[in-house]
Formats: structure tokens, C-alpha cells, sequence
């Protein structure tokens, strides 16, 4: 099992706060450090305020050398989808080639109110996502030289010299959800990894088998999609410093233990997370809602992804 980090910024985090979590991240091992996509705190006065995603990992990535780079997920309200091309290509290529774009509808109203974007209704906002993955695929993949064209509902592209190239080629792309028919397909089409966030064990094995079945109806070979899940993580040494670790994210330690396999003492998440390797989950993403406590990252890669890796 793979582990990577998750952070969520716009809860109130600055650039150096998030780039102390990556270097930890990268020192410890983990394979990735991904950010949310968001504009607007859920709770809380969110201070000192959002940070772009993809500004904020174009810095990462000149300060880091091995570790990987992404989000969970960008929002195709966010951005254009040239421009979002153009950014993650430039980003791929500061870091050597390490970035994964994860990309989504989008689905929290209220910060597009806040930051004057519009938010469309759920199939618009769908029909939009998936304009746009056919855009950056083709963009990326036209070779140098040609150009690119695509004409849809909601976006149009004409002779466009399909540039800057990413290092990498294919860029991995991030898709998940709970769909029950658009997001699987999206999914067989165009990811590399399917990610389903915060659900319980019976609600993951649901989703991975309407994406398997979907991957396996366009043809694709079953192992060629990673299978992925997110959860808060809540680990302590002893139930001390689990209750401290909770309450430091305004969280009871009950009820993130009922929601999350990552809450416990090391051998109780070891314990926890094995049905969920037995579903399906080849890697899993440590939501780490206390950008502060490194400690916290240490712990949980001495004492669990050692033993699980």
C-alpha cells in the first residue's frame, strides 16, 4: 500500500506552512503530497485566507526534488482549460516531471459566490469536466509541429499550437467521487488513478466495482487504474495523544474513529486498514488537517507505512 499527504489549505495554512509539509512529507517518504483545490474555508476564519493551487505547487516544486505533486481535486469551474494546460505543463516541467492532475466538477457554491465564478448546474458542470479532459489529453498529446482543434458545447479550440509540453507523457489524472454513471466512465476514459474520499468500506467496494466495470467495458486492462482512497488521519502512540491530536482539529475522537481507519494507535490503523487492502486499495492519502504537527507525519510513517509499504 502507497501512502501520500493531503492538505487542505483554504482551512487556513500559508505557503511556507505548506511547503514545511511537503519537505516532512518528502524526508519520511511518502510518495506524494497533494492540496486541495478550494478558494474558501469550510469553518473557521480560514486566516491568513486561500492560496492558489497550482502557484502554490509551482513553488514546491523548485524545493523539492523526488516527491510527487498534485491536487484533490482542481475544480474545471476554476479555470479555462487551455490556460489550466498550460499551468500544469509548466508545473510538470519545474519539478522535473513529478505533477498528477486531479480534476473534478466542482461542487462548493459558495466560494464561487465569494470569488465571482460561476457555478453551473450539476450536468453543465459535468458536461464541462468532461470538454475538458478531452482538451488537455489533446493538447498535451498533439505532437510539436501540429495543432489541435476541438469544437463542443461549452468550449472551442482552433489551431492551437498545443504548447508547452509536460515532461511526463501521459500527466496522471486524478478522478473520483461517488458517482454512479458519469464519474466511472470519466474514470475508465481518462485516469490513471480513481479516488473515492471519506466513504466507509461498503460504499468504497460499490464504487471500485461500478469503475472496474466501467474500465472493463471500454477495453482497458483491469491493473492499468490504481485504486484509491482518502481519510482523516488521527494517529497517536497512546489514547493521550490521539484526544489531544483530535482536539487540535476541533474533532471528537469517537466520531473520527467511526469515519476513518486512520484513527488509533498505530496497530489499531494497521488492523483497520487491512479490509480496505482486501477491497481494492492499492494507496491511501493521510488528510492531515493540522499542517503544524510534523510530528504526526513521523509517526504514522514509522509506525504504520513501515509496516504496510
Amino acid at each position: 500500500m502507497d501512502f501520500r499527504v493531503f492538505v487542505e489549505p483554504q482551512q487556513g495554512a500559508t505557503y511556507s506552512d505548506q511547503l514545511a509539509v511537503a519537505r516532512a512529507a518528502e524526508a519520511l517518504s511518502y510518495s506524494a503530497f497533494f492540496r486541495s483545490d478550494h478558494y474558501l474555508a469550510m469553518s473557521g476564519d480560514g486566516l491568513p485566507g486561500p492560496t492558489d493551487s497550482w502557484v502554490t505547487l509551482a513553488g514546491i516544486a523548485r524545493e523539492t526534488s523526488t516527491i510527487r505533486l498534485g491536487t484533490m481535486v482542481t475544480s474545471a469551474t476554476f479555470r479555462h482549460p487551455g490556460p489550466l494546460a498550460i499551468s500544469v505543463a509548466q508545473v510538470d516541467e519545474m519539478s522535473g516531471g513529478r505533477v498528477e492532475l486531479g480534476l473534478g466538477a466542482g461542487w462548493f457554491e459558495a466560494e464561487h459566490q465569494a470569488y465571482a465564478i460561476p457555478f453551473p448546474p450539476l450536468g453543465e458542470r459535468f458536461d464541462r469536466l468532461e470538454e475538458q479532459l478531452r482538451i488537455l489529453t489533446g493538447l498535451w498529446a498533439t505532437p510539436v509541429g501540429e495543432t489541435f482543434d476541438f469544437s463542443g458545447e461549452h468550449y472551442t479550440v482552433v489551431d492551437s499550437p498545443a504548447l508547452p509540453k509536460p515532461t511526463q507523457s501521459p500527466v496522471p489524472i486524478v478522478i473520483g467521487g461517488m458517482g454512479a454513471k458519469r464519474t466511472p466512465a470519466l474514470a475508465a476514459e481518462f485516469a490513471s488513478e480513481f479516488n473515492v474520499p471519506f466513504v466507509p468500506l461498503d460504499t468504497l467496494k460499490t464504487q471500485f466495482a461500478r469503475v472496474a466495470d466501467a474500465v472493463a467495458a471500454t477495453g482497458r486492462a483491469a491493473d492499468s487504474l490504481t485504486y484509491s482512497a482518502a481519510f482523516v488521519v488521527c494517529a497517536g502512540r497512546d489514547e493521550a495523544q490521539i484526544t489531544k491530536r483530535a482536539a487540535a482539529i476541533n474533532r471528537e475522537v469517537d466520531e473520527l474513529r467511526s469515519n476513518s481507519p486512520l484513527v488509533g494507535t498505530p496497530a489499531e490503523i494497521v488492523d483497520k486498514l487491512a479490509p480496505f487492502l482486501e477491497a481494492g486499495v492499492q494507496r491511501v492519502y493521510l488528510q492531515l488537517l493540522d499542517q503544524s504537527d510534523l510530528d504526526h507525519l513521523e509517526l504514522f510513517a514509522s509506525d504504520v507505512v513501515r509496516q504496510l509499504s
